[in-house]
């Protein structure tokens, strides 16, 4: 993946941009049950509550601020680096996530002529670069935009300014040419609010929302090209 660029000529492409974590892979992966588990034990361990009220609050903080640690650091001090050293970076992602072959395949079959792929993630960039090595795409996309945890306040999905901030990072030309693909329901919503073209994506295996989030549902990422046609080399072919 190549770093933010700090060039200044206008590049009039779209910018389609792709979340990471429960889309680039499955959710049937269960990495976002290991991260609960280290995120709630990360609760009753530095603010020694149990299990339960480490469950709840977690829950509340998540709901509120779209990131539990938004939370941490706003009402308990928490340092988000300290966070993600014992959650994020310590999922046993090694053991769980391996080079998809299909994913790289559709990845390489958007046409780069007409639209450039950018990351977007409220994880930190430690957890965004080792997730895309493990799938192998980490040079598939030109940049990446995530929650800065040495930043505060932390500046994360679904804030409006996550997005400006992604549209300015990934040079997009303008809000009607920047194309999304997230599985949270409130994410996608509010990226549509903005003018974003989004796709939501829900899993088969979970139930559709009772209202849409935005322009596009997907059941898989595959959907990306019967939605979006004109980003993909029209001479590509998938297996069945």
């Amino acid at each position: 993946m190549s770093s933010v660029s700090h060039f200044t000529e206008p590049d009039p492409r779209p910018v389609l941009f792709f979340d990471i974590d429960n889309c680039l892979y499955s959710r049937g992966c269960n990495i976002f049950d290991e991260m609960q588990k280290l995120i709630n034990k990360f609760f009753t361990t530095h603010l020694s509550l149990t299990v339960d009220d480490a469950h709840h609050l977690h829950m509340k903080y998540y709901k509120q601020y779209g990131l539990a640690i938004e939370g941490l650091a706003r009402h308990h001090k928490i340092d988000p680096l300290v966070f993600n050293h014992e959650v994020d970076d310590a999922l046993p992602l090694d053991n769980i996530l391996k080079p998809d072959p299909k994913l790289r395949k559709l990845l390489e079959d958007i046409d780069r002529d007409k639209v450039r792929l950018w990351l977007l993630t409220n994880a930190y960039v430690t957890h965004a670069k080792r997730v895309i090595k493990l799938l192998g795409v980490d040079d598939m996309f030109e940049g990446v935009t995530y929650c800065d945890y040495s930043q505060t306040p932390l500046v994360c999905k679904p804030s409006q300014t996550m997005y400006e901030k992604a549209e300015k990072e990934a040079k997009a030309p303008s809000k009607d040419k920047c194309y999304f693909v997230d599985d949270s329901h409130l994410n996608c919503k509010h990226a549509a609010d903005r003018g974003w073209i989004t796709a939501h994506l829900v899993e088969p295996d979970i139930a559709l929302p009772s209202t849409p989030a935005s322009q596009y549902l997907i059941r898989n990422l595959e959907e990306l090209r019967t939605c979006f046609p004109h980003l993909f080399k029209h001479d590509t072919t998938t297996d069945d």
